[in-house]
């Protein structure tokens, strides 16, 4: 069993064999590490599995660069902070 986080080497290697599996069809394990916006690209591919295009496997790398470069996270932080703001704003109308 893994414990803490992977490295950056490790992410890579996951990453790497999780859009080799999606272009065979195959699903995404859910333990390689990756964060959802990656997930979500790669499993784009497998869906579309034999119809996948350059576009989908290019999407899914920039998706994974986000990830590396921590864009995936603060784009999911500043989407959380507008939710709950919106929510306070709205029961603070009521």
């Amino acid at each position: 069993m893994r414990s803490g986080r992977p490295t950056e080497e490790q992410l890579r290697h996951n990453f790497e064999a999780a859009l080799a599996a999606a272009l065979q069809g195959q699903g995404v394990r859910s333990s390689t590490g990756l964060d959802s916006p990656t997930q979500d690209a790669l499993w784009a591919i497998a869906r579309a599995r034999p119809e996948a295009r350059e576009d989908m496997v290019d999407a899914a790398r920039r998706s994974f660069a986000g990830q590396l470069d921590g864009s995936n996270a603060a784009r999911w932080r500043e989407e959380l902070e507008r939710t709950i703001a919106e929510r306070r704003s709205s029961s603070e109308g009521k």
